[in-house]
């Protein structure tokens, strides 16, 4: 249960805050111009409130030098009136120090000039000082606002009924200013929510354009899967059944049909996974296979060599373990080099190089053979694009480029705590 004693000492607190942010100019106060930002209406309502304040002055000023008795001096009734309702003109934008202005003329006011009428201020400048709380309470804090409202009541109000003013109507008066700081402490509420509404449309508006591109992509992806694994199985089937067809066929053509019925079989596979994640709502329970590593170098290492090319690996340092992201990455990087020599340098020597040095992995994967530089645009590869993202992805370094002796070599370096993202597949 809420602590009554507690809770008053709360709202006292606020209290205080809110008087004083009221009595102290501070970065709190509110600036900005509450008209329109369409010219076609702004300088309409400027011109109207121009008008007003010329005739709340004047009449602030002509009031007390024709009806208050003894009449006070010309000098202080415009003095006052200036003061009183002259802040009106710039109440739009600096709401706060036109009413701290506005009732500082006020305060002097009831010094001033209590006694000689029923109230010690001119109607005019009290309809200007109404229109500056209106001001106030639409751009304000909450806090401030009841601070403007106490201050306004217990500085202004309250010496005003003790120096001679009616309680009634000094009763009249503060309802005045609460209903006017209410009304605009409404409006500004009703604009913040309307605020708040249209981000949450826009927000929503992007989110249901996110999930249609990413239901387009899944459906793009079933649909490339039931192309791909059409053909990726026909490939297979074909390269299984070829050395049965043709009793005489050499060793080495045996080899290569079974190099791309394994490569078909893998791929068909991880088409299959990567689907399976798309076409599932969760990917918790999406069925995955294990993702690769360097514990399938060797694997990958004989792949190659059975398409060509003399492939030698040296693992330096001592092999600790990895994330896997680090370990996957470091994986499709040999992969993709490897794909590259076949390429572009069949039948070269190529040198993998794992090394594990302090705070990061080093790959380097380099061949001896001729080749052309390779094009990203060629054939649709992406293959050197797909090693900078994975390398940026984990804040590592990439270096790929032609060998001063002839060649081609790749180095990347892979930091050891890189942070855990999500990894391509």
């Amino acid at each position: 249960m809420n602590d009554p004693d507690l809770s008053t000492h709360h709202e006292h607190v606020r209290l205080r805050r809110g008087i004083r942010s009221a009595l102290v100019p501070g970065p709190h106060d509110p600036v900005g111009s509450l008209l329109p930002s369409r010219m076609w209406l702004a300088v309409p309502i400027f011109l109207v409130l121009l008008a007003l304040t010329i005739g709340f002055t004047g009449g602030a000023i002509a009031i007390p030098l024709n009806i208050f008795e003894p009449r006070p001096e010309p000098t202080m009734a415009a003095l006052l009136g200036l003061a009183q309702a002259g802040p009106l003109i710039f109440a739009t934008r600096w709401p706060m120090a036109a009413w701290r202005v506005s009732a500082a003329g006020f305060l002097a006011g009831v010094l001033l000039l209590s006694g000689r009428n029923f109230m010690p201020w001119p109607v005019t400048a009290g309809l200007g000082f109404l229109i500056i709380l209106f001001f106030v309470a639409n751009t304000g804090r909450r806090e401030t606002t009841v601070g403007v409202g106490a201050v306004t009541v217990g500085g202004l109000l309250v010496p005003a009924v003790l120096l001679g003013m009616p309680g009634w109507f000094g009763m009249i008066l503060a309802g005045l200013v609460i209903a006017v700081l209410v009304f605009g402490d409404a409006v500004s509420g009703r604009r913040l929510a309307e605020a708040i509404l249209r981000r949450q449309e826009e927000l929503r508006k992007e989110d249901l354009a996110r999930q249609a591109v990413l239901e387009e992509r899944a459906r793009i992806a079933r649909e490339l899967h039931d192309v791909v694994a059409h053909h990726m199985s026909v490939i297979a089937m074909q390269a299984e059944a070829a050395p049965y067809k043709i009793p005489e066929l050499p060793d080495s053509a045996r080899q290569t049909f079974g190099v791309v019925r394994d490569a078909a079989r893998e791929a068909l596979a991880e088409t299959r996974r990567v689907v399976g994640l798309l076409r599932s709502d969760d990917d918790e329970a999406a069925e995955r296979s294990p993702q690769p590593g360097l514990d399938r170098l060797d694997d990958l290492v004989g792949t190659a060599r059975q398409s060509g090319l003399a492939v030698a690996v040296a693992v330096v340092g001592v092999p600790r373990q990895v994330s896997a992201g680090v370990d996957l990455s470091a994986f499709r990087i040999v992969q993709e080099s490897l794909s590259n020599a076949t390429r572009y340098a069949p039948g070269s020597r190529v040198q993998i190089e794992i090394k594990y040095e302090e705070s990061r992995l080093r790959i380097e994967v380099a061949d001896d053979g001729p080749r052309s530089t390779p094009d990203e645009s060629h054939s649709g590869g992406h293959g050197l694009v797909g090693m900078r993202e994975r390398v940026a992805m984990l804040s590592g370094s990439l270096e790929a480029g032609p060998r001063g002796d002839g060649g081609w070599s790749v180095i990347a370096g892979l930091p050891y705590d890189s942070p855990p993202r999500k990894v391509l597949l």
